[in-house]
């Protein structure tokens, strides 16, 4: 079970990404009634006392490294220059990922992760800035630029800015279920999860686009998955030519109406089996899929995994104790 969190900062670091971590983890939300459980927030650094921010200004942090000996989850803040990262800082790390304790990085703290190697082989992110410069300085490491975050088996790295608090949220999710990171989110003002790119686990979004008449269409369909809607259908609704539709549609959503629809009773497929007890056959219908064949078709497809791998992971830790 997620309860302690200690994040390492040291020179240069952003007080940003340092926010988003701290705004999931370092808040006490366990008196707000809302099932979120208060977790043990440290902020450590190689030598304790003032440590300069990117910004010019400075936090004094009293803990030492010796605070992630016991750490569920350390979060290697982002930093301006690799000097900054002594060889302490990469034995915590290392010593981290050796017990078993999650890993996280946020932003360019991909760069300590990769220098001590717990990044060897494995699938990471980062800000879109530096992805060419840590696929070229550590080949070894396989660098997508073009996701929001990845997991891969208890390491979690994310690209810059608010991307770090889609993978903290993402941890919440996989440690203490759905309601809890929704119950966060709700907090923060933010969505429970944005879709983190290929294989990552999303929440469903408010279909938005660029016009009102659309997006109205868009929540028309996702409140009637469980219906086929042919382009002509569909154009009618909205009074125009079915070549004109398909055109505007993709022009709006990026997809064909098919595709989008498909993507929505994935999702809805998702809430379902977060939430509900229904079975594979049950979450297909519900969700507009009819099979289950074709349940699980869209689910390795879009996600990678199966309906029930990803109930087992998404329902978290205490709805397997509730």
């Amino acid at each position: 079970m997620l309860k302690t969190v200690a994040i390492i900062v040291v020179p240069n670091f952003s007080i940003f990404e340092f926010g988003t971590a701290y705004e999931v983890f370092g808040i006490d939300r366990a008196d707000r009634g809302s099932g979120v459980p208060g977790f043990d927030f440290r902020v450590c650094t190689p030598v304790p006392g003032d440590v300069k921010m990117k910004s010019g200004l400075s936090m004094y942090v009293d803990l030492g490294l010796e605070a992630t000996a016991d750490a569920d989850l350390v979060i290697m803040a982002p930093y301006g220059r690799d000097e900054d990262v002594p060889e302490s800082v990469l034995d915590a790390l290392r010593a981290a990922h050796e017990r078993g304790a999650w890993v996280m990085s946020i932003c360019s703290g991909a760069y300590a992760l990769a220098r001590a190697g717990l990044l060897d082989g494995r699938r990471c992110t980062t800000h879109w800035h530096y992805s060419q410069d840590l696929a070229s300085r550590y080949p070894k490491v396989h660098v997508d630029e073009n996701v929001l975050y990845v997991q891969d088996g208890t390491i979690i790295s994310s690209a810059g800015t608010a991307a770090g608090i889609d993978a903290c949220l993402h941890l919440i999710r996989v440690e203490l279920g759905a309601n809890v990171a929704a119950a966060i989110a709700r907090d923060m003002v933010v969505p429970p999860h944005r879709d983190g790119g290929q294989a990552q686990f999303i929440d469903r979004p408010m279909p938005t686009c660029g016009s009102a008449p659309m997006e109205a269409l868009l929540r028309w369909m996702v409140e009637n998955l469980e219906h086929e809607h042919s382009v002509g259908e569909l154009a009618s609704r909205l009074h125009m030519s079915a070549r004109t539709f398909a055109r505007r549609f993709r022009a709006e959503t990026g997809a064909t109406p098919a595709a989008w629809l498909n993507s929505q009773r994935v999702l809805r497929a998702q809430e379902l089996l977060e939430t509900t007890e229904l079975n594979i056959d049950e979450v297909a219908r519900e969700a507009g899929f009819g099979h289950s064949v074709l349940l699980r078709h869209h689910f390795a497809k879009v996600l990678d995994t199966s309906p029930q791998s990803y109930r087992r992971a998404f329902r978290g830790q205490l709805a397997e104790v509730g």
